[in-house]
């Protein structure tokens, strides 16, 4: 063999090295793209448990607008941030006279959206919610108590701002996530 046989052969297994590598890396660089492309994949919610009907001597009140009517507060035993990326919670929302509502809820973030899956009894059961599907948290005054735990407490953007127990401490404070972050 000649030294420029043995050149021209060096050379085309290099070549050919090269476009194998290429192409390999270009498939692993579609696989990776298609492991990360969620426009075709569904959200798909987990099973709910009802919770026990809250403690009323460990409720954390929040504050939702100086105009707000009824005073509302989250029972920290019963948050929690399911593998679905929604927080769960009961809420107890008082009236100046005194009357409860207790309701069983849940906030997400991805959709900014909130669900109502049940209402508490006064025998300490739950009643299954006529309307439990997802809907939009907006700012108005009806849905405000929704707007403020989502904005304030619990959404960082459309995601979860960390797990039950970092939402639980800023609601303790009442330094919300804006708040809680310059500090």
């Amino acid at each position: 063999m000649t030294m420029n046989h043995t050149w021209r052969r060096g050379a085309t297994i290099a070549a050919t090295v090269v476009v194998l590598l290429a192409h390999a890396g270009a498939h692993a660089q579609a696989n990776f793209d298609e492991e990360f492309d969620d426009t075709g994949k569904t959200w798909q919610e987990i099973s709910v448990k009802l919770p026990k009907v809250p403690d009323m001597a460990t409720l954390l009140p929040f504050d939702v607008s100086a105009t707000a009517t009824q005073t509302f507060s989250i029972a920290p035993a019963t948050l929690t941030v399911g593998a679905d990326g929604v927080v769960r919670y009961v809420m107890v929302a008082q009236s100046s006279s005194g009357a409860l509502n207790i309701s069983y809820e849940g906030v997400r973030c991805a959709s900014l959206e909130k669900k109502l899956y049940a209402f508490g009894r006064p025998d300490g059961s739950w009643s299954r919610s006529r309307k439990d599907a997802w809907e939009p948290i907006s700012g108005n005054s009806a849905n405000r108590r929704h707007a403020a735990l989502a904005q304030d407490y619990f959404c960082d953007g459309s995601t979860v701002a960390g797990k039950a127990g970092d939402i639980i401490a800023r609601l303790k404070s009442g330094k919300s996530i804006i708040r809680h972050l310059a500090q």
